[in-house]
């Protein structure tokens, strides 16, 4: 596999969180998917995991040199956590055709967060 692109995203917690109070269920709903959304609010600071999330959607929107629009919308990723609490990105819709018409094998996705930032990198692997 080679290296199709790399991406990296800082996102300042309190953003996330005024756009949550301020457009609260609409902009949830247009950035995260409903799996996503459980989980964040299952977590003490639902914020910092919000964050996190969206700082990997963007990191992959770069990999991919897309950014978020036709060919990736920010409901065409999810991020999951693997058994292993490993995250992961699921592609759907016009990512999922993206990767395919690019070859894309694998999305390697790594997030962190402290108590005002989260950041996130990608990696895309294609064939």
């Amino acid at each position: 596999m080679n290296i199709f692109g790399i991406g990296i995203d800082v996102v300042e917690v309190e953003r996330i969180a005024s756009s949550m109070d301020e457009f609260g269920d609409r902009f949830a709903n247009r950035i995260f998917t409903s799996s996503e959304r459980d989980y964040c609010e299952r977590q003490k600071r639902p914020e910092i995991h919000y964050a996190a999330r969206f700082a990997a959607k963007e990191a992959v929107a770069k990999a991919f040199g897309t950014g978020i629009g036709e060919d990736l919308s920010w409901l065409d990723m999810e991020v999951r956590r693997r058994e292993s609490g490993e995250p992961e990105i699921h592609l759907t819709g016009a990512g999922a055709k993206f990767a395919k018409k690019n070859k894309i094998g694998q999305i390697k996705v790594s997030l962190t967060h402290a108590q005002h930032y989260a950041a996130a990198n990608a990696i895309v692997l294609a064939d």
